[in-house]
C-alpha cells in the first residue's frame, strides 16, 4: 500500500501505471470520492467497498487492462457494428 500526503498525490500515483482495471476508495467525504473517482484513469471505481459487482454496471479497464466491457448495455456494443444506410426520398411531401 502507497502513502501519500495530498489527494493529489494519490491520484498521481493511481494513474501511474501501465494498468487500470479497477480502484478502491475508502473515505468519508463525498467531495474527495467525487474528485478521487472522477481523476482516476480505471474502468470501475469502488467507494467504500470493493468487489462488489451487478449486472447492469459496465465492467472493463482502461489502458493495459483489457478491451471493451463485460455486464451491462455496454457489453452489447462488442456484438454490433454501425451501419448507415443513405437513400434519396423522391416526390416527398416534406
Amino acid at each position: 500500500m502507497s502513502n501519500y500526503r495530498t489527494i493529489d498525490e494519490a491520484i498521481k500515483k493511481a494513474n501511474n501505471t501501465t494498468y487500470g482495471l479497477a480502484a478502491g476508495v475508502m473515505t468519508k467525504d463525498l467531495n474527495v470520492a467525487n474528485t478521487v473517482s472522477r481523476s482516476i484513469r480505471a474502468g470501475i471505481i469502488w467507494i467504500n467497498c470493493y468487489f462488489a459487482f451487478d449486472w447492469d454496471v459496465p465492467y472493463g479497464g482502461y489502458k493495459m487492462s483489457g478491451f471493451g466491457r463485460d455486464f451491462g448495455l455496454d457489453a452489447l456494443y462488442k456484438y454490433l457494428q454501425v451501419k448507415s444506410v443513405v437513400t434519396p426520398i423522391y416526390n416527398s411531401p416534406w
